[in-house]
């Protein structure tokens, strides 16, 4: 008599319906990378219905009725930790994404690939209304999408969850308040200041050096070539998983120091990737937390390494030998931090104005998901808080609300920036407790730092949530502290105040 097979545990099944949607996400990964940095102009259309297909894949995995069956029967069970971590965080996918059609899923998908072009030509022509039509779409599937996941709520932060899931809006808002309190007063007696600083390389240099430069400093860094690569793209970053953390930068001619902060930038996304578990590769052990803890990690090696006098001790011979010059370490320091209130551009801002360029990206997409502006009024609200907040108004739209390429993605993500480099300076702080972080950039030594960053923040992937991730590695909440500390002891210095 045949007898019925075993049924599945919960546990294993969800497990595995979790690395079949971890797999997925990363091909689409990797098709968007295609798309930004490879594909020819002419596959775009091709490009967003792989994508639009991959993404209905995905989520009809995610919210198949066994996964919900799945997830009630282990509601109630005594779950040990790293299964508690399993459940918590497909619940809330789950969750989510069943409460959307799986057609406007698809739709949204292919509508964001599309409009990547689409914005790219917008911004090459400084033709916002060209852009227009899609983000005004774009804004309305995404107004429709968080409908779906909870009518009660604002949308907005129903975005803003997608990106940070454990971190309330409020609080965010809190921490914006006490850099307005501090950073702003800074920035003007900064500006009031006549200290002056000199241009170390004031040349113009082509991309083959620039890139071979590049190379070699995220090499001394420690990044992992067996899992990664170095390319360009008209907006840099970093895509992938442990095994394949991908990392891109830009060049300007007469800005070699500008291509090797973004490019330190990327690394430490790519740290964060490569730190994370190789066995936990699919699982929400093996993925990182959120986009502000993500940040940290990259605003940590640029600020907090990159720009460091000590950083600087060891890396201007190394710059020098590339670009034929004679700078000493301190004048090559003083340049990475100079303050340009003046810039319109957020990724070619200073360490401090960066903060500015992002409220004022926080305040027009507010307004524009709200409804409390027009799409054709986006450029004009940009040029007026610009000028609010930095004193300088953009000349075109490409240096004004057409520069990121954020909106084709979604919105609500810009806060994280800000979310990132708050932690970054709560973790360095933290280290320096720990570790001779100065003396370790000055010799060359990185392993320890990325260490000690492994230890404390990667190898955790998702196991806590944003706070208890934050206590975990620094022994007390988020705050906002810190970063203002060293803001105003570093810059005070630099200035003379």
């Amino acid at each position: 008599m045949a007898t019925e097979p075993p049924e599945t545990d919960a546990v294993d099944a969800l497990e595995d319906r979790a690395e079949q949607l971890a797999y997925l996400s990363d091909a689409s990964g990797t098709l968007a990378w295609d798309q930004r940095v490879m594909m020819p102009e002419g596959g775009a259309p091709a490009r967003g219905k792989q994508l639009s297909a991959l993404s209905t894949v995905t989520h009809d995995l995610l919210t198949d009725e066994e996964v919900g069956t799945w997830l009630d029967e282990l509601a109630d069970r005594d779950l040990e930790d790293d299964q508690q971590v399993l459940y918590r965080e497909l619940r809330r996918q789950y969750d989510r994404a069943d409460r959307v059609p799986a057609d406007l899923v698809g739709e949204l998908t292919e509508t964001q690939s599309d409009a990547q072009q689409v914005w790219e030509n917008a911004k090459a022509d400084s033709d916002f209304d060209s852009f227009a039509p899609v983000l005004d779409d774009l804004r309305d599937l995404h107004l429709e999408r968080a409908g779906h996941i909870d009518d009660t709520a604002d949308p907005y932060e129903v975005m803003f969850e997608d990106g940070e899931p454990y971190l309330p809006l409020e609080r965010v808002e809190e921490i914006f308040d006490t850099l307005r309190e501090h950073l702003v007063p800074l920035i003007a007696d900064l500006k009031a200041s006549d200290t002056e600083f000199t241009s170390p390389y004031d040349g113009e240099y082509d991309d083959d050096t620039q890139m071979a430069l590049c190379r070699e400093v995220v090499d001394h860094l420690g990044y992992d070539w067996d899992r990664g690569r170095l390319d360009t793209a008209p907006h840099p970053f970093m895509v992938g998983p442990q095994f394949d953390a991908r990392i891109t930068t830009r060049f300007a001619a007469d800005d070699p120091l500008g291509a090797v902060m973004s490019t330190v930038h990327e690394f430490g996304h790519a740290s964060y990737q490569h730190g994370l578990r190789d066995d936990q590769y699919g699982h929400p052990l093996g993925q990182s937390r959120s986009s502000g803890v993500h940040e940290s990690q990259s605003r940590f090696w640029e600020n907090h390494v990159g720009r460091t006098e000590a950083f600087w001790e060891y890396a201007t011979p190394i710059v020098n030998e590339h670009l034929d010059g004679d700078a000493d370490p301190r004048e090559v320091y003083e340049a990475v931090n100079r303050i340009y209130p003046e810039n319109k551009i957020r990724v070619e801002a200073d360490e401090l104005t960066y903060h500015m360029h992002i409220i004022l990206r926080s305040d027009v997409e507010q307004a524009f998901v709200g409804g409390d502006i027009d799409v054709d009024e986006i450029p004009g609200r940009w040029n007026d808080l610009m000028e609010e907040y930095l004193g300088v108004r953009p000349e075109n739209d490409a240096e004004g609300c057409l520069q990121d390429i954020h909106w084709t993605g979604g919105f609500a993500s810009f806060q994280n920036y800000t979310v990132g480099s708050v932690l970054a300076a709560q973790l360095d702080a933290t280290m320096r407790d720990d570790l001779d972080v100065d003396g370790l950039v000055r010799e060359g030594e990185f392993g320890p730092i990325r260490e000690w960053l492994t230890e404390h923040v990667h190898s955790h992937g998702q196991r806590y949530t944003t706070d208890e991730l934050v206590e975990e590695a620094t022994g007390e909440p988020l705050t906002a502290d810190y970063f203002v500390a060293y803001a105003e002891e570093k810059f005070g210095e630099l200035y003379g105040l």
